[in-house]
Order: structure tokens, then C-alpha cells, then sequence
């Protein structure tokens, strides 16, 4: 007796696309100071990183982290020799928050701060996001359409799902720049932010047996 035949398989790629709210933003805030004196310098920069570190505790509610991302301190010397003319340094925060309700009115307070550079935001997405997963099911959803269709042109219908292939997940991440140096004060002033829509995307592919065709 010959072996049952195999049954028939369909391979089918499905894709979706979603525009969604940013979840968090990024930004980083760099305190410098540049003198003669290398105490002066380090006295400065000190002070200046902690009142940072002060007016961030103000937001303490708004700021989800913050992680310092460089202290850098060095001599400036005297071209082609070895004398030192001057000591500059800087030290960087990197601050991640999840209520944009009040960024606008953090970042401008930072940018008016002494000797201070604000760069962001950056928007994105949480790592693990619901909209990753609502996406991949519309994925899924997209590649099961696709097979129907090409069970139904020969006359088949699905009749068992043999395997799906996860692609990779996307987020195009649009980015905002604010960026700002000086002293000027920043009283009530606040930045009129627009947080950036994130682009979530995701790719499957499905392989699925088919009923006999009939139309062949």
C-alpha cells in the first residue's frame, strides 16, 4: 500500500505597522567648568553637578532614573610644550522620565542653570512594550489572511498551522532635539514639547497544511 501523501503546505509572510505614544524620554544635562586653578575647576564642577542633582530631586515624581554618563576633568596644555595652561571638565546625566506633563518646564529649568548643556529628548518605547505584543498578534493575524487566500485560489482551505516564524520586532524611534548653554534664567519659561509617535513594526511567517486542492 503507498504511504499516505503528504498534505499540501502553505508558507505565508505577514507584516503590521502601528504608530503609538512614546512611553519614555531620554535626555542628558552636562555641567562644565573651565579655569586656571584646578581646584577652582573641580569646585565648580561639584557645585554645579549638585545643584543638577538638587533640581532634579524637585521632580523626583517626573524622573524614573538617572545615571551619570561621563566625568571627564583634564589639563590643557601649552601647544608643543608640557606646561598646563588651564584645567576644563564636565560631567554628564542621563535622565529617563515617563511623565512628559512637566518635561518641558524640567528641561528649560536645567538649560537655564550656570554652565549647563541640555541635549533630548529622545523618545521610546519600553523594552517588553504591550504594543510590541498587539502588534506581532496583528502580524500573525496578516499571515493567516495571506494563507487563506492562497488555499482558497487553488480551492483548499487551512486545515492545520505547522509552524510560526517570530521576525523581528522594529521601533523606529523619531527623536526631538532641545539643546541649550548659558545662564539666562529660566523663570517660568517651559518648553513646548510634541513627543515624537514611535513606529512599531513586526514580521511572521506561518507554514500551514492545506485540504486537497480542488481547482487543480
Amino acid at each position: 500500500m503507498d504511504p499516505r501523501p503528504e498534505p499540501p503546505i502553505v508558507t505565508a509572510r505577514g507584516e503590521a505597522v502601528r504608530e503609538v505614544p512614546p512611553e519614555t524620554a531620554r535626555f542628558s544635562v552636562t555641567v562644565s567648568a573651565a579655569g586656571k586653578d584646578q581646584a577652582g575647576v573641580l569646585e565648580r564642577l561639584t557645585r554645579r553637578a549638585a545643584e543638577i542633582d538638587a533640581l532634579l530631586d524637585e521632580y523626583a515624581t517626573v524622573v524614573e532614573r538617572r545615571e551619570t554618563s561621563g566625568v571627564q576633568v583634564h589639563p590643557e596644555f601649552r601647544r608643543g610644550g608640557e606646561r598646563v595652561t588651564a584645567y576644563t571638565g564636565n560631567v554628564g546625566t542621563t535622565v529617563t522620565v515617563s511623565d512628559f506633563a512637566r518635561l518641558g518646564e524640567l528641561l528649560a529649568r536645567l538649560a537655564g542653570q550656570e554652565a549647563t548643556a541640555v541635549a533630548g529628548p529622545w523618545w521610546q518605547m519600553r523594552p517588553g512594550s504591550d504594543a510590541g505584543a498587539e502588534v506581532r498578534r496583528e502580524a500573525v493575524a496578516d499571515a493567516l489572511r495571506r494563507a487563506r487566500d492562497y488555499a482558497a485560489a487553488v480551492g483548499a482551505e487551512i486545515d492545520r498551522l505547522v509552524e510560526i516564524t517570530d521576525g523581528e520586532l522594529e521601533s523606529v524611534r523619531p527623536m526631538l532635539r532641545a539643546a541649550a548653554f548659558g545662564t539666562a534664567e529660566a523663570g517660568d519659561l517651559a518648553f513646548d514639547l510634541h513627543p515624537a509617535p514611535q513606529t512599531v513594526s513586526a514580521a511572521v511567517t506561518v507554514r500551514v497544511t492545506i485540504t486537497e486542492p480542488a481547482d487543480l
